[in-house]
């Protein structure tokens, strides 16, 4: 795994506890995966910004590993702000996390890994 570039970058933003997407100066597109240009224009301008962590439930699925591990969700998430990712809905149970269901981001540390997760909003 790169150590420099933009997934180092936005790693350290979840290591300090802040949910940070790429935007083009640009054209004002926002993009998520962190990359080194914006995907549709080319353009090379991306700046990192705070987001506003809301979004909406856009497809989930409940994965059932086998006992003892608890059922989870996995879930494609619709940020507020326009991309896509994928994360989890906790503090639900897995099945009862629906398609337009309005979620807030958080930065949690699992297993000494900072990620992004998501609570019903």
């Amino acid at each position: 795994m790169s150590r420099t570039g933009p997934y180092a970058e936005y790693r350290q933003f979840l290591a300090e506890g802040r949910f940070m997407i790429q935007r083009c100066r640009t054209d004002g597109r926002w993009v998520f995966y962190p990359r080194v240009a914006e995907p549709a224009s080319g353009h090379t301008t991306l700046e990192w910004q705070p987001v506003s962590g809301l979004g909406r439930v856009y497809s989930t699925t409940t994965v059932r590993p086998r006992p003892p591990e608890r059922p989870y969700n996995v879930a494609l998430i619709d940020l507020a702000e326009g991309p896509r990712m994928m994360s989890r809905v906790e503090g639900i149970e897995p099945g009862c996390v629906r398609i337009g269901m309005p979620v807030r981001a958080e930065v949690v540390v699992r297993d000494a890994e900072s990620l992004v997760i998501f609570r019903p909003k």
